[in-house]
């Protein structure tokens, strides 16, 4: 009477993690790194009173590495998605499946 346990490894989704880069992803990747550069470049005034030195260039290397940068890799097109979703499973006719089966 004692119940079969299934263990975690035999359930699986059959789901990998794939990051596919896009145009769209380069884009904003380059952008992030553009926001970095402005915001070294703010940096490197030598007055330690400024507003671009001590204002902005921290919250452009800020926005650059945590906010732009990331979103660049984690962003995930939704035409490209739909289109691999739809390429990935051909559909069989009946007639098919049943040559298939036999």
């Amino acid at each position: 009477m004692a119940k079969a346990v299934k263990s975690k490894k035999t359930q699986t989704t059959g789901e990998k993690f794939h990051i596919s880069l896009t145009n769209k992803n380069y884009l904003i990747i380059g952008l992030g790194i553009a926001l970095i550069i402005v915001g070294y470049i703010f940096l490197s005034e030598n007055s330690v009173e400024g507003f671009m030195p001590t204002v902005l260039a921290p919250i452009f290397l800020v926005l650059g590495y945590c906010v732009v940068i990331p979103l660049g890799i984690l962003f995930k097109d939704k035409s490209v998605t739909e289109a691999n979703e739809n390429t990935e499973k051909p559909v069989l006719s009946t007639e098919q499946a049943n040559i298939k089966t036999r």
